[in-house]
């Protein structure tokens, strides 16, 4: 697998207090099977489906208090050039860039307008084995109040091509060389979710009404959805310990696809 271009949504992993549980979690929702965890790495634990690396989930690290949730990886050649831009541009650096054994760099920050998110330097760990299909990563759409500090750092960071939906909806395309890699959604102030800015991971599922009623039967919460649109039916739930993602079934599309500009 060739390393991905800059800027391409390239892994995905989330810290939870009781990890077992989650791995339980995951597993009945999305059929993910796990490696063994590594001690040297706080027992960090990849996730498989159909014996290919479609994530990880870690334990909490000591005297964490920060809800669980998911950590979107934007795929870097160069973390430290990342990190002087993620400081260029208002952004706040959560962790320097940092050497994880033989398996890459990575550097954790947040946006100016809230939004948590990585960057990974491959090396011997290239990303997601796996996209697009049941139980791997299928999308993510960065989700903020703050719509115009997000659209003046990503693009700025990253070498995004930008494009606006043609509709009411404050929606931008983010592009990579013509290819869509991510969205960034306008949430409006107010609404009823109650979420903070966050990159909202989508998972895809064979069935999106299935998936949103298990994960409510594993002891998970239904945010909103499913709905139908022109990508996918998608809904948006909680795990039992917080960490908000969405599923997403690209096969069940309904609607005219939306024009950009």
């Amino acid at each position: 697998m060739a390393v991905r271009p800059e800027g391409t949504p390239c892994w995905a992993d989330a810290m939870f207090l009781d990890l077992e549980a989650a791995k339980n979690f995951y597993a009945e929702l999305l059929g993910w099977t796990f490696g063994e965890g590594q001690e040297e790495y706080g027992n960090y634990t990849q996730a498989y489906s159909d014996g290919k690396a479609v994530a990880a989930l870690s334990p909490q690290m000591p005297g964490m208090d920060s809800p669980a949730a998911w950590n979107l990886y934007f795929a870097t050649p160069d973390a430290a050039a990342t990190a002087a831009r993620i400081r260029e541009y208002g952004g706040t650096l959560m962790m320097e860039p940092m050497e994880v054994g033989g398996f890459g760099t990575m550097v954790s920050a947040q946006d100016p307008s809230g939004v948590f998110f990585s960057a990974w330097q491959a090396a011997a760990h290239e990303g997601f084995e796996k996209t697009g299909e049941p139980g791997a990563y299928a999308w993510v759409d960065v989700r903020t109040r703050d719509a115009r500090k997000a659209d003046s750092f990503f693009p700025s960071v990253f070498p995004f091509e930008v494009q606006r939906m043609d509709d009411d909806v404050d929606f931008h395309l983010w592009s990579i060389s013509g290819e869509p890699v991510a969205g960034r959604q306008k949430t409006e102030e107010g609404t009823s979710d109650g979420l903070p800015p966050f990159a909202d991971v989508y998972f895809a599922v064979s069935d999106c009404d299935t998936a949103a009623t298990r994960a409510v039967e594993l002891g998970g919460r239904l945010l909103s959805g499913p709905a139908d649109s022109p990508f996918g039916r998608s809904a948006t739930v909680a795990d039992p310990q917080g960490a908000v993602f969405s599923v997403i079934d690209l096969q069940n599309t309904k609607g005219e696809m939306p024009t950009f500009s």
